[in-house]
């Protein structure tokens, strides 16, 4: 039904093309191929990362090391979380940046069990009581700044935030990490995999317009034997999942067992 090609990076460096054939295909890329821009002045200097393999390979190169001024993370997702969380094992000051209230029911945090993820809660919790203020400035370690957004990056390091209410601030940094949300690359796909959305007119999203499955077997409605999971689908992290993998391998299995019964009974062409 499909047929998948490609290539493997072998050790020196060169490409090895593939080609294999497939009866159903999983689509589990996740959305991290294209991050979100703020699209702001100064976004582009090299101060500003948009992920945190680039923020964590600048800290193992030890760019950041002995720095006193704060590292900007601006997001309140959960890459936004790993990012504080690397910045804070690693010493580094850090100012916390995010359009929401720290009461907010959607955040994430909210939907996380406290026993299973207490490294999040530990953000979470960081994130409601150690806030911003112009009495008590920067803390030492951690300063969360809620309902905030970036104005500019200016090219001698420093950032201008402005609050909900209009007030603005001006930090120095060491460095910024955006982590607000990334989009997928499906260009393996006919129409860039748009036609599987529920608005088929539109790139797919995350939030806005994921794939559209069968809520139990996760197959695509609009491709037989295509399924999806994970964030292409709406769902979070696929490490957060209720049920996604589960529910393709149930429908898989409960397919190949029709079709041994089917065959074993006589019908079809009687190839197993």
């Amino acid at each position: 039904n499909w047929e998948i090609r490609g290539y493997q990076r072998v050790a020196d460096g060169s490409h090895v093309p593939f080609c294999l054939f497939a009866e159903n295909v999983a689509l589990a890329t996740g959305t991290l191929d294209s991050p979100a821009h703020l699209e702001i002045e100064g976004e582009d200097f090299p101060f500003v990362f948009h992920s945190m393999p680039e923020f964590g390979a600048a800290i193992n190169k030890g760019k950041l090391s002995g720095k006193v001024d704060p590292v900007l993370i601006v997001g309140s997702g959960l890459s936004a979380a790993d990012a504080v969380l690397c910045a804070y094992n690693n010493n580094i000051p850090v100012i916390h940046v995010f359009r929401r209230r720290v009461t907010d029911p959607s955040l994430i945090f909210k939907q996380l069990p406290k026993k299973l993820y207490p490294e999040y809660h530990k953000v979470y919790h960081m994130m409601c009581t150690q806030l911003y203020s112009v009495d008590s400035n920067l803390l030492s370690d951690y300063t969360s700044f809620p309902e905030h957004h970036v104005l500019s990056f200016k090219s001698d390091m420093k950032c201008i935030l402005q609050s909900i209410s209009g007030l603005k601030n001006i930090f120095k940094l060491s460095a910024a990490v955006v982590l607000i949300g990334s989009h997928p690359n499906l260009s393996f796909l006919k129409e860039q995999g748009c036609y599987l959305g529920h608005n088929s007119s539109q790139p797919i999203t995350c939030k806005g317009n994921p794939v559209e499955i069968d809520a139990y077997t996760y197959e695509c409605i609009k491709e037989a034997n295509l399924f999806a999971l994970g964030p292409l689908v709406g769902d979070n992290f696929v490490r957060f999942l209720k049920g996604g993998a589960l529910g393709i391998t149930r429908c898989l299995a409960t397919r190949q067992k029709k079709k041994h019964l089917f065959v074993e009974r006589g019908g079809g062409d009687g190839i197993a």
